[in-house]
Formats: C-alpha cells, structure tokens, sequence
C-alpha cells in the first residue's frame, strides 16, 4: 500500500503517518485503524509514531547528500528552493536573521517536501545559552543540528548532552511540535536515536584536537567550515590557498578513518566535486543569498551600463 508522508495530499487508499486527519486514539505503536471519510475514501491510519532522520541514515550507509544553504531568512523564499530537489537545506541561525518562529515556519515548509531534509544550525551551542538554543530548536521538530565552533572534544561531548534526553543527556521534557504536543507517545524514548548531531571544526584548535572530536560518542559528523578555517590560517576571504585546501583535504580524510561524515561548503563546483571525490558525504554546493546576488547583478549587467556582475564567490 502506497505511503502518504505527513503534510501531502492523500489519495484514497493511501496510508498517512501523521497529520491533520490523525486523532488521538489508544494504541501500541504499529497499530491501525480505519476511517471513512465519505467521497474521498476509506483510509488505513498509523499510531504516531516518532519520525526517522532519513538524513542520519543516509550518512551512515555513506550514501551523499547534496545540499543548499538557506540565509534568505523567509520561509517563502525557502519553499521555492525546497522544491529543486536538494537532500538537505540549511536553515542557518548564526549568520542569517533567523529566530525560532521564522526557523519553525521553515521547518513546517520543507516538510512539505520529503525529499529534502531540514537541518538548522545554532548560533551558539556552548554554555547555558547554547545548551537551552538547542532545547528550543530540538522541540521545535528539527532532529538534525549544526553547531558552529567547536574546538574539543569535551566541547562536543557537552553537545551530545544537549541533545539527548537523560540519562543519557539533560534535554529538557516538554510537550512541543517535535512529539506532537505529547501525541507521539514514546518521543521521549526514541527521540536520541533520531537526533543527527553535526559539529563545525574551523579553526586550528580544531584541527588540533579533530581526531578526538570525531572520536565523541554521539557526534555524527563534522562538517569543516571553510570560510572560518581560512581565515584562522591567515588566509582570509580565500579557502582554495593551498594551505587550507591541505588542512580541509586532511580533515576529510581523517573524519573518515573515524567512520563518521565529512561535511562542507562549497559553491565552487570544482572544489565541491572534488570534495565529493575525497570522501565528503554531506556537501552543500550553493547558498540561496549567494544564487540572488549573482543572479540578479548578472541581469542588471545586461542591460546597464553601470551595473557590474557579481564576483563569483569561493565561500559566501
């Protein structure tokens, strides 16, 4: 029988894992019941259950995920690049002005779009403020992280607790969009094993204490942030110079003998292929701000003499 992922047009006979037609009901998990919605059908319905991270899966069975970074700040904006076909979008809350119900909207939005999936960085993930940012953007229903600057390993284990609920962790419990307000009844025992948790290394600290970083029980993976590495290696504005290209290729390949996922940025589609070649599993290849600019300073260039095409950027 066809599946129907929560938040897509049903079609009768179809079967739904939540949405706007499930109710609550006493049941186990696996359970289903019939429902009979005259014209449109009879339709088979799933106990809620809490939802898997096709993209941690997919990291682990190695497979490549290709995706775009989202700064626009609009869940508009964001629905037209959900809609090209990405694995994953970056909804980024350090550098873009993002708050929790602009990074909720967009949520909501992708969801729409089950081949790609959401992934939210924090602006900060350490100390009391980092810890309860997590919190809020774990209940919000975003079950894959990015957690800029890291620089060691007790850095990445202090993250790990941040995510997970006791006892393996100090998330706090709370009724919210991620258990569907308390309708998915065994959230809080499943969720930490759906949770992705992906840490930035972009500094030479980093790379310093990296093999014990990729080392941390319950990262998933580390993503080199080449815009930052290049500029703490004194190479500001250019991560192809060779000595950053040496650092991030050394990086790739040491993430994985780990057996965790290297993860970049890249909107050269040079370097992205050849980080791709080197083993990255999950590799954004453009930013939407970045697409806009060039985009329309290419079209103005046309047709106005005093306008001049954007130069093509290495990193943002």
């Amino acid at each position: 029988m066809k599946l129907a992922p929560w938040g897509e047009c049903l079609q009768p006979g179809e079967v739904v894992l939540a949405g706007s037609f499930t109710r609550p009901v006493a049941a186990k998990k696996g359970d289903t019941f019939d429902a009979d919605y005259g014209r449109l059908g009879r339709f088979e319905f799933f106990a809620m259950q809490t939802p898997l991270n096709p993209f941690k899966q997919a990291l682990r069975e190695k497979r490549p995920q290709i995706g775009l970074w989202l700064g626009l700040a609009d869940h508009y904006a964001t629905e037209i690049c959900a809609g090209a076909g990405f694995d994953w979008l970056l909804i980024d809350g350090e550098h873009s002005p993002n708050d929790l119900r602009s990074i909720l909207q967009q949520a909501q939005v992708i969801a729409a779009y089950p081949q790609s999936h959401a992934i939210a960085r924090v602006p900060v993930g350490h100390g009391n403020v980092g810890t309860a940012l997590i919190k809020q953007y774990l209940d919000l229903g975003i079950q894959t992280l990015l957690v800029p600057m890291v620089d060691t390993a007790q850095q990445a284990a202090d993250l790990v607790r941040a995510s997970r609920y006791p006892p393996g962790g100090i998330r706090g419990m709370g009724g919210a969009r991620a258990s569907r307000w308390g309708r998915i009844s065994n959230y809080g025992k499943e969720a930490n094993d759906q949770v992705c948790l992906l840490v930035q290394a972009e500094t030479r600290e980093a790379l310093d204490n990296l093999d014990a970083i990729v080392a941390t029980e319950g990262v998933d993976g580390v993503f080199i942030g080449p815009a930052d590495l290049s500029a703490a290696l004194g190479h500001v504005g250019n991560p192809a110079h060779p000595e950053v290209q040496a650092a991030i290729e050394d990086s790739i390949r040491r993430i994985n003998r780990a057996g965790k996922a290297a993860g970049i940025l890249s909107p050269d589609e040079a370097l992205a292929r050849r980080y791709l070649e080197l083993g990255a599993t999950f590799v954004a290849v453009g930013l939407d701000t970045n697409l806009l600019v060039r985009a329309t300073s290419a079209l103005a260039a046309k047709f106005k003499a005093a306008a001049t095409a954007a130069p093509e950027s290495k990193t943002y």
